[in-house]
């Protein structure tokens, strides 16, 4: 690819095969503007790097980086410096960039010189594409605006992206910013977002642009306990930062709660992982809650609160039965003369 394009699609992958080309499709098929889309094969043995090489082979816009498995922090460094284009975009493997994503979020960085990043909504969607739950934010930001306010000696932020691969953002504010950092594994998007707000202006996109999967290996599912506990440290490092002082003592605590294996996966986190999902379906009433309420009781037979919801998932899954039979019966029902 000769010229310089208008975005680079950054995207890591980690054994993502079986949803992988409706992904690529996603982002490839996006219109109104010029992009590359690096890919950062992270190690894969599922036959994924096997997908990639195929759609590299067909369009000469895809590039794709291999490396040992670092997980997503490190890759993403990686793809983020092999960026050429104006503007990054990230994506995750088997979510999905809906039509006109990027050509929307880029309309809104070329308008507004002082916008340094923007996200959108996102749809919130299972393994099996049940719905869960959607983001729309804090609805502050449908204009560019500052979102790092500060409230009683205590910086806070009033707004900010509903997703970490929802986020298109200046490459050259990137840089200046200091770019991901490896150290903050389970928070790395917003230890970036503060320091990307204490440079410009952060703005939503106010439509559902972007739908991402969370699964029994989402890190948000996984590792929620770690994800809060690195976001802290991320707000306590720019809060540090703001005032003149350095953050770096920050950075080595965050550091200690790096993983030795980024993806090594215990029954005991894979059954708090299902559980989040049921309980998200559980939420909308949707009847496949129970499955993952099993599931989770089977993966961790001492997660309490999946016992306490099976059940209820099953008597509300009954009763909509129920009430959908007598529906139909009363619909069918013949009136008689009188």
């Amino acid at each position: 690819m000769s010229s310089i394009p208008d975005i680079s699609v950054v995207m890591s992958v980690y054994n993502g095969a079986d949803r992988l080309r409706e992904t690529m499709e996603s982002v490839l098929s996006q219109e109104g503007v010029s992009l590359e889309f690096i890919v950062i094969d992270d190690g894969s043995t599922d036959g994924s790097d096997v997908t990639l090489a195929d759609y590299a082979r067909h369009d000469a816009r895809i590039r794709i980086l291999h490396q040992q498995n670092q997980g997503l922090t490190r890759a993403l460094i990686t793809g983020c410096e092999a960026a050429r284009g104006k503007y990054i975009a990230r994506q995750d493997a088997g979510d999905i960039s809906l039509p006109n994503r990027l050509c929307l979020q880029k309309v809104v960085l070329d308008q507004h010189e002082d916008c340094v990043f923007v996200s959108c909504w996102t749809t919130m969607i299972g393994p099996r594409d049940e719905y869960l739950f959607a983001h729309r934010g804090r609805g502050h930001a449908s204009s560019p605006l500052h979102i790092l306010s500060k409230r009683e000696e205590k910086w806070v932020v009033i707004d900010g992206p509903t997703s970490h691969p929802s986020v298109m953002f200046r490459r050259e504010a990137y840089v200046r910013a200091g770019g991901y950092r490896a150290a903050f594994y389970y928070a790395q998007d917003w230890d970036l977002w503060y320091r990307l707000a204490a440079l410009g202006t952060f703005a939503m996109v106010g439509q559902y642009l972007y739908q991402a999967r969370i699964t029994p290996n989402s890190i948000s599912s996984l590792r929620r306990d770690q994800q809060v506990a690195c976001a802290r440290l991320a707000h306590k490092a720019i809060t540090l930062r703001l005032a003149g002082h350095s953050d770096d003592a920050i950075v080595e605590e965050a550091e200690r709660l790096l993983p030795r294996n980024p993806h090594a996966i215990r029954r005991s986190d894979q059954g708090r992982a299902m559980y989040f999902i049921g309980k998200g379906l559980l939420d909308n009433n949707d009847p496949r809650a129970t499955r993952y309420f099993l599931n989770a009781i089977c993966s961790t037979p001492f997660l309490f609160r999946a016992w306490w919801s099976a059940p209820l998932s099953l008597a509300r899954r009954c009763s909509n039965r129920l009430l959908s039979k007598h529906k139909r019966t009363s619909a069918n029902a013949v009136p008689h003369d009188r």
